[in-house]
């Protein structure tokens, strides 16, 4: 890419690379079955994609140019969402780029360093494709700037938060210098505590880090030659951003650390998307009300009754005797029948909901269809109040001995549940017709 194929106005100034990475197919199994009908970084978050949330908060910044999406997923899959959305950030270029194979966070970015190298950016933000929040990209990129302007040469930049010491085992886990804030020891998932500093996934890069990864490929390139790498599934290629460059050269003294107490959520399972719904409403409330049907009060009788943040899509037809909310969206063609209580859950797009049913936290597949005085109910999986800096437990599907563990209630996409029914803490697949209730079940 050229200077000529940057958006206009940018030519001269200093200008700042995004890329998010956004996996592919083989991955979001926790996630399923909703990212059987759709890539995960599609899924509606809060009325919005989850890959969108990511776009708009590398918008924010003034710098950012242009912003690539790596990931393995069918380009088919990915491009018309982007061709959609491209009206909407007309400052900004977006483009898809597709890996042959996966690659993981650093390979994939060393397969396209032309791309994030071209038209010469000071640095550029990495964002992975499955975590949620308020990012502070902006200020992220002036403490390096005022590093580098102090005579440090910062390689990295990680925005870390803080999780209880139960919790930080399962996230990449820093140790820093408090007065300098530079990296001394990281590990990734260990199995003892190490510090209750943990990585959000989020990163300021210098163009030095190139150099880096560049040696790493040629070493494993050459093990793999000599026989010494075995691919198990995972090609040589792959380099990962944590284990291959940010635990080796913690010594090195040029990674560093910016720390947030703003909102941050991995989106892994469907109770975190959830969650991830909550905070980014309450975003909403914030800095975008008009995204809130609470923005609609006062227009008599012709919309429902709204309980804290509720997000519904101007084509969902919603009864006004019903009472939607707190934390709730609803997306396109919603067809809501009277005396609906919903709360704490996210209903996807044309999908029927019969009169007086009752949903709380759950997630409504596309194209369902509920009938009348139904219940369909899930067990909240949110981080425990009283902890603070809990994070989402993202607990697996089934305990040790075999049974389900409660969590949110999901049905897939063609779900028919008549009426009368109740559905508690389930799963069910989608294209099922449900001929009687369930409790604590998977629906195949």
């Amino acid at each position: 890419m050229t200077a000529t194929d940057l958006p206009p106005g940018c030519g001269d100034q200093e200008i700042t690379k995004a890329v998010i990475l956004i996996g592919g197919p083989q991955k979001g199994t926790r996630f399923r079955p909703l990212s059987l009908d759709v890539p995960k970084p599609l899924f509606p978050v809060a009325g919005v994609p989850l890959i969108q949330h990511l776009i708009e908060a590398c918008v924010q910044v003034p710098s950012v140019k242009e912003i690539l999406i790596l990931g393995y997923f069918a380009s088919d899959e990915i491009t018309p969402f982007i061709g959609e959305i491209r009206p909407l950030y007309p400052t900004v270029r977006i483009r898809y780029l597709q890996e042959y194979t996966r690659l993981d966070t650093a390979g994939g970015i060393y397969h396209f360093r032309d791309q994030i190298k071209a038209g010469n950016p000071s640095s550029f933000i990495i964002i992975n494709g499955d975590v949620g929040g308020d990012f502070p990209l902006q200020e992220m990129l002036e403490f390096q700037s005022n590093l580098k302007a102090s005579g440090k040469t910062p390689l990295l930049t990680i925005l870390a938060t803080e999780a209880t010491r139960q919790q930080s085992v399962n996230y990449g886990c820093i140790v820093e210098n408090k007065e300098t804030h530079a990296v001394t020891h990281y590990v990734e998932k260990p199995e003892t505590f190490v510090s209750a500093t943990i990585n959000c996934g989020v990163y300021v890069c210098s163009l030095d880090i190139f150099p880096i990864i560049s040696k790493i490929y040629a070493t494993r390139q050459q093990l793999f030659y000599e026989g010494k790498i075995e691919e198990n599934g995972e090609t040589w290629e792959s380099i990962a951003l944590e284990r291959d460059i940010i635990m080796p050269l913690t010594a090195e003294g040029n990674l560093y650390v910016y720390h947030s107490n703003r909102m941050w959520s991995q989106v892994k399972t469907a109770g975190s998307a959830i969650y991830a719904n909550r905070q980014y409403l309450a975003m909403y409330r914030r800095r975008q009300p008009d995204r809130l049907a609470g923005c609609n009060k006062g227009k008599g009788d012709t919309t429902p009754r709204i309980l804290g943040d509720v997000y519904i899509h101007p084509s969902a037809q919603v009864h006004p005797s019903c009472l939607i909310g707190p934390n709730v969206s609803i997306g396109k063609n919603v067809t809501i029948g009277p005396g609906v209580r919903i709360r704490e859950s996210i209903v996807l797009g044309d999908t029927v909901i019969q009169d007086h049913t009752l949903i709380r936290y759950t997630i409504v597949g596309w194209n369902s269809y509920i009938g009348k005085w139904s219940r369909v109910e899930g067990t909240p999986c949110d981080p425990n109040p009283n902890k603070p800096f809990a994070k989402m437990e993202n607990v697996p599907l089934f305990h040790e001995d075999g049974k389900l563990n409660p969590s949110i209630t999901i049905l897939g996409c063609h779900v028919r549940v008549p009426s009368e029914v109740v559905v508690l803490n389930s799963i069910v697949l989608p294209y099922k017709e449900l001929s009687r209730s369930f409790s604590n079940e998977i629906i195949l």
